[in-house]
């Protein structure tokens, strides 16, 4: 599935159960192992684990395995892993706590670690 098309999908099953402060990070300048980050919130950890698990479901109805779903036990945050893009849905106060968006965009790119590896 094309990343917009995945973009989309991901956006609309969380919107679809009312996901707070949705905000996407493009960080395919930043890791190989992913293009896109979609960062959310739940209002409880009942809320977090209903928005990862209809994910999950709509993603495999258009035919996208995820590569990998952690976290879904504590439910304070819980990841999916759809390979180009990897969502992270999160109670109010892990997210500050861990802070991601500022976390990714604090972050060199690849191509700044290869030159300051190689001393150029």
């Amino acid at each position: 599935m094309h990343i917009d098309a995945l973009k989309t999908l991901a956006l609309d099953a969380l919107e679809e159960l009312k996901a707070r402060d949705i905000v996407q990070l493009d960080v395919s300048r930043l890791t190989s192992v992913t293009d896109l980050m979609v960062i959310a919130s739940g209002t409880s950890s009942r809320h977090v684990a209903a928005l990862a698990s209809n994910l999950v479901q709509k993603a495999k109805e258009e035919g996208v395995q995820p590569r990998g779903v952690e976290g879904e036990n504590g439910a304070d945050w819980v990841l999916v892993d759809l390979g180009d893009l990897v969502v992270h849905v999160m109670m109010p106060e892990t997210r500050q706590l861990y802070d991601l968006e500022r976390l990714w965009a604090d972050l060199p790119s690849d191509l700044e670690r290869e030159s300051e590896l190689s001393g150029a």
